[in-house]
């Protein structure tokens, strides 16, 4: 990936987070500086996280109803994570994370969606 690609994916990453902020699911991010800083170091702790299960720990998520689940209590675990790291993001409690990262795939498969019509 090229720079312009990752300053893309930052971009569109921090407006999914500001969108879901400002939706009230789960999470709250104050403002769209906060956004972007939030989409980056969800992205390393993303990043981190799944080298440590596939790397280290050589766990593979299988496909289907249990691989969904998995990778959704992972995302809201790396939620979580970061949740410590960023002053400018809160997300509130697992149920908080589960159910903001329900919105985050959701809001990115719009957005994508969207962008792919063009």
């Amino acid at each position: 990936m090229d720079i312009m690609g990752l300053i893309i994916a930052i971009v569109v990453a921090a407006v999914v987070i500001w969108i879901v902020g400002r939706l009230g699911l789960g999470l709250e991010v104050s403002g769209f500086g906060g956004a972007i800083i939030a989409a980056i170091v969800i992205g390393i702790v993303g990043w981190l996280v799944n080298w440590l299960l596939v790397s280290v720990l050589g766990l593979t998520v299988g496909g289907g109803i249990l691989g969904a689940i998995v990778l959704l209590v992972v995302a809201a675990v790396v939620l979580l994570i970061a949740d410590r790291f960023v002053s400018g993001l809160k997300v509130n409690g697992f149920v908080g994370a589960i159910i903001a990262a329900i919105a985050i795939a959701v809001v990115t498969w719009l957005i994508n969606w969207l962008l792919s019509l063009f």
